[in-house]
């Protein structure tokens, strides 16, 4: 009996231990991954700066000013019909992040006005032709509550609704380069309520899920296709007008050297009474 009371005792004491071991493990994982919102360190009011960071390191990071146009019903002055509103807002400075690296999969989660808005960004990475491996944004989903009645007035049978995407593929970006992009991004998710349309804008972007080689900084930049087109259309009529140029010059050059040529020339009489004598 003895023995068996040890055992039992000792068994007790070894799931206790295991129990306090789990809980501290579980409170050291979650210290080592921590979000951090950056960004007072921006000068545009209307861009926030997110970072992930993970054992001290920062593994994921957006820099992005963004907006949401969301739909939702009201009562009709009859009191019988619903009309559409919508509802249109930014996406705060002082939110709140969360979010999750990996070496394929990575996410972040935007919070704010009491979870009354959550806004979840997934990542992944994968292989494409000739081997190339890209990174991209792979589905967005975004909560709201339309009983929050700082955006949604008035709406109708208030409560909570979740919008995702489908098949997402956008921002395709080389691995290892964070995308940037000035102009608008625009992505449709499909909400909960009633297969509603809602929009979610991004512009002045830049971000890097996957591979940061420096804490708190971006690797080298891949630039938007419409970016690239605008800087183009910038930069057309300077390469115009130097081309223009170069081709007065030349002309002009050649004038000269003809002048120079014929000048030395013997000059023929253009008058036929001047060959008489000849």
């Amino acid at each position: 009996m003895g023995r068996l009371g040890f055992s039992t005792k000792e068994s007790a004491r070894l799931l206790l231990l295991g129990v306090f071991g789990v809980l501290i493990l579980s409170a050291v994982l979650q210290a080592e991954q921590e979000g951090e919102n950056l960004s007072g360190l921006s000068n545009n009011p209307d861009k926030a700066i997110f970072a992930v960071r993970e054992n001290g390191t920062t593994c994921l990071m957006v820099e992005f000013a963004a907006k949401f146009l969301v739909p939702y019903d009201v009562l009709a002055l009859n009191g019988i019909d619903l009309i559409t509103e919508q509802a249109s807002f930014t996406l705060p400075r002082n939110a709140e992040i969360e979010g999750k690296c990996g070496s394929t999969e990575s996410e972040i989660h935007i919070s704010w006005k009491n979870n009354a808005y959550v806004l979840r960004i997934y990542f992944s990475k994968e292989f494409r032709e000739k081997g190339i491996e890209v990174w991209k944004i792979s589905k967005v989903q975004f909560v709201y509550d339309t009983s929050e009645t700082s955006h949604f007035i008035n709406a109708y049978n208030p409560g909570k609704h979740t919008a995702s995407t489908h098949r997402l593929s956008v921002l395709v970006t080389p691995a290892g380069r964070s995308y940037v992009c000035t102009a608008q991004q625009t992505i449709t998710l499909i909400s909960s309520d009633h297969q509603k349309g809602v929009t979610f804008s991004m512009y002045d972007i830049q971000i890097q899920p996957f591979d940061i080689a420096s804490d708190f900084v971006f690797s080298s930049t891949y630039k938007c296709i419409t970016d690239q087109r605008e800087h183009l259309e910038e930069i057309l009529p300077l390469i115009l007008g130097v081309i223009l140029g170069l081709a007065i010059v030349i002309m002009l050059t050649i004038y000269h050297f003809h002048l120079k040529l014929t000048a030395n020339q013997p000059q023929i009489p253009r008058d036929r009474s001047m060959y008489k004598n000849m």
